[in-house]
């Protein structure tokens, strides 16, 4: 099975109800069924239909952890991704009092099972949870990885050059350039143009959905953070990047999660020296991401290791 394949249903239940987690947040009742077939097929209804009230019917209230990832696109990224296996290929596979739906052409199982319950069926959530949230999180967590690698390339490409009449040698202190400027490591280009030097990572970030803005979004469950200095743990000690408004000493990376044990839970830092570092910093990491500042691996602060640096 391919690593998209693998990942898919996985991926799906990561944020099947992004973009329609306004709905009613009164308690529902989990919806008992004739039989697995009439399960399965209120599951693709409301996946299909984007219908949270559908959604919380099949799952419960208590499944909103593993259908809300704080990452819309990429939600609805995975729902067309699901509908797509569905329609490929599904069946239902029945084991005693406990029924699995497979799909895709390569009959993936669905990881939250359907069980026989109090004179109907429904699924099991907990059954699936622990594995939904570990597969999810991992996955979003070496792509957060890879994507603070590919901003660091952005960067020595972006120094190279001379921007909005700067010499080169200075980096961007932004990711999304400004409005007709290239202060950024992104800007929009037309036919003929070189590339801005994140042009290609946003190219096949557009493929999915996302779109550039100045305001910071999600990507793949991560939001990601230009800092301008560094701090006293780092090698050469505290420094600021930034002198006579360029930013010419150095940059550093900051990857947190969107949302904090469902779209991930480490957080990872990465500067010019190419050495990525991670760290849990807990439930209030949107918080803590806010105020940091610089870059300043000091205690907590752990080396990735290589093979998932690369």
């Amino acid at each position: 099975m391919t690593w998209p394949a693998a990942h898919l249903l996985v991926r799906l239940l990561c944020g099947m109800v992004a973009g329609f987690c306004v709905a009613s947040t009164a308690a529902r009742a989990q919806e008992l069924f004739q039989s697995p077939e009439e399960a399965a097929a209120a599951l693709v209804a409301a996946v299909r239909d984007g219908n949270s009230t559908g959604l919380y019917s099949v799952f419960g209230m208590s499944g909103r952890d593993i259908l809300f990832s704080g990452d819309e696109v990429r939600d609805a990224d995975n729902r067309k991704r699901f509908i797509a296996a569905y329609d490929a290929r599904h069946s239902i596979v029945e084991t005693g009092r406990t029924a699995t739906l497979l799909v895709g052409e390569d009959a993936f199982p669905f990881p939250i099972p359907i069980v026989h319950s109090r004179g109907g069926w429904k699924f099991l959530v907990e059954a699936g949870r622990r594995e939904l949230l570990a597969r999810r999180i991992g996955k979003n967590e070496l792509d957060a990885i890879q994507a603070s690698l590919a901003i660091l390339d952005a960067q020595f490409e972006y120094a190279a050059k001379g921007h909005d009449g700067r010499n080169p040698g200075i980096y961007a202190q932004r990711i999304v350039s400004q409005p007709d400027k290239h202060d950024g490591l992104y800007w929009p280009t037309g036919p003929g143009e070189e590339p801005s030097p994140l042009g290609e990572f946003a190219a096949q970030a557009a493929a999915e959905g996302y779109k550039a803005s100045e305001t910071p979004q999600p990507y793949h469950g991560y939001y990601f953070k230009i800092l301008r200095k560094q701090g006293p743990a780092a090698v050469g000690g505290a420094t600021d990047y930034v002198a006579g408004g360029n930013m010419i000493g150095g940059f550093a990376v900051l990857a947190y999660p969107a949302t904090y044990a469902r779209s991930g839970i480490t957080s990872f830092l990465v500067n010019h020296a190419g050495t990525v570092y991670q760290k849990d910093l807990g439930p209030n990491t949107r918080l803590i991401a806010s105020r940091m500042q610089s870059f300043n691996p000091d205690q907590g602060w752990e080396k990735v290791a290589p093979e998932k640096a690369q």
